[in-house]
């Protein structure tokens, strides 16, 4: 998983929480890495699991509200950092269409080992669009978040459902989005 990933999450962690909690989850975690990340490394995923393991017992929130929140803030970084992907974009339902064409098309030009998670627009009509989220991580929770971004960057009312698939391995999530 990239560094970049975690990086923002220990910049999220100090944002809202505090410096000291930021060592702490990273002391406590006990993790391999020793929490010395860059953005452009490489790290196992387990590792994020469990600084948001310890940043839960921190903060008293369950590790899914804390990828979701995680996940708002993360596109948001990401949106001004890239702003460049978002050309064009007119909504929330541009982005998500374009995400694994454009945007993770691009993600791979500038990380060629990253490893995608992949988003398939299964439906798109005026005002619905359902995909699915597929990826060998169980990061629905956060891919949740990052959609919930998207419509917040975009100031869009659109509801969000969400339904587990079954998978071989890793995850698979459908999310429906309805204008409101």
């Amino acid at each position: 998983m990239k560094g970049i990933l975690f990086t923002e999450l220990l910049e999220m962690v100090e944002e809202r929480y505090s410096a000291r909690a930021t060592e702490e989850i990273v002391a406590n975690a006990q993790l391999p890495s020793g929490g010395a990340y860059t953005s452009v490394g490489n790290y196992d995923h387990g590792e994020i699991w469990s600084l948001a393991c310890e940043l839960s017992k921190i903060c008293q929130t369950p590790v899914p509200d804390l990828f979701k929140a995680y996940g708002e803030y993360l596109f948001s970084r990401l949106a001004s950092g890239y702003a460049q992907l978002l050309d064009g974009m007119q909504s929330s339902f541009d982005l998500l269409q374009a995400l694994d064409g454009v945007i993770h098309r691009e993600v791979r030009r500038l990380y060629p080992d990253a490893e995608l998670p992949r988003f398939e627009i299964v439906e798109r009509a005026p005002g619905r669009m359902v995909l699915i989220y597929s990826s060998k991580r169980h990061f629905g929770d956060l891919a949740e978040g990052l959609i919930r971004g998207c419509v917040r960057h975009f100031n869009e009312n659109i509801s969000i459902t969400r339904e587990q698939l079954p998978a071989e391995q890793g995850s698979r999530v459908s999310f429906t989005l309805t204008l409101q």
